[in-house]
């Protein structure tokens, strides 16, 4: 396993998304926990979870029960594992996720959280989404109040833009350690806040990192959409002689010294393939051929100092 930093904290080049162990297709109880002390034994020590990964109208906190049974059934030393988790978001019955970036429902959300997770601390606490009825300055306010009590220790946003990064940043200054947005290689729309987290040296964390490549490794790429997009995965995939999720992760990584991706999953096999992308160094003909696919780009550079 490869690392990176986060915070100032060593952590693996590739995390563990939770959420699948949690909501609607979920597995039993044996087989989630399997999934994580999968991911535990392949060397992953970030952990994503979050208040709202649970089944619709269900009780909160589900999947971060599951993170710390899991921590405290594992044989092995879980001392340097972080556990990230997110605030601000809200699973009432029926098919629709609510968002509450209130600074009373962050602060009692948090503690609740920290409660689940039989933590002193909270290791890494991210804003789940901004508020629009919010201000957004009162809802990483809420975050600062909760560093300064000693509740969490590191703070993050979620499906931030750049402006509300910079903002955070201003609020927050070098405890802000972090920004978790949707990106893939089919889903670049969050280049910018990537540059960004590169510039101002905060790990960028990329959920749905693998954007339809799983999917599409099912029947192969021409069953999906972005077809074309898949196809040079899959071909450098078969090249190398490893699964086309571990080629677009390793691409990912190659993006950015500030990417962490934390790809999803609910089989321990699936895990530790997602884990093996670490070690995976593509050439810089592969990487000049998948970035090519994915409509080029130049890749944005970590900055050496914050």
């Amino acid at each position: 396993m490869r690392y990176r930093t986060l915070g100032g904290l060593r952590v693996s080049a590739v995390g563990l998304g939770a959420m699948p162990l949690s909501i609607e297709g979920r597995p039993d109880e044996e087989r989630a926990l399997a999934t994580v002390h999968a991911a535990l034994d392949a060397g992953v020590t970030l952990l994503d979870t979050a208040d709202s990964y649970h089944l619709p109208g269900a009780e909160p906190g589900h999947n971060e029960r599951l993170v710390a049974r899991a921590l405290a059934t594992y044989g092995g030393d879980t001392s340097d594992v972080l556990v990230a988790t997110k605030g601000g978001r809200g699973r009432p019955a029926g098919d629709v996720w609510t968002v509450n970036g209130s600074p009373r429902h962050l602060k009692a959300a948090a503690e609740a959280s920290r409660e689940r997770l039989g933590v002193e601390a909270i290791g890494l606490y991210q804003l789940h989404k901004p508020d629009p009825a919010v201000p957004f300055e009162e809802s990483v306010g809420a975050l600062r109040e909760l560093l300064d009590a000693g509740t969490i220790r590191l703070a993050g946003v979620s499906n931030a833009d750049a402006d509300q990064i910079r903002r955070a940043r201003e609020i927050l200054g070098d405890r802000l350690v972090s920004v978790q947005n949707r990106y893939s290689p089919a889903v670049r729309d969050s280049e910018p806040e990537l540059r960004l987290c590169a510039d101002l040296g905060l790990a960028f964390l990329p959920w749905s990192p693998l954007g339809g490549l799983s999917r599409s490794s099912l029947d192969g790429p021409s069953r999906t959409e972005g077809a074309e997009l898949f196809a040079a995965f899959h071909a450098v995939a078969a090249e190398r002689g490893v699964s086309p999720q571990q080629v677009g992760l390793a691409w990912l990584l190659a993006r950015s010294p500030a990417i962490i991706p934390i790809p999803g999953a609910s089989r321990p096999h699936t895990i530790r393939d997602s884990a093996a992308a670490a070690d995976l160094l593509l050439t810089p003909e592969e990487t000049a051929r998948l970035d090519e696919a994915t409509g080029g780009g130049a890749r944005p550079a970590m900055a050496t100092k914050a």
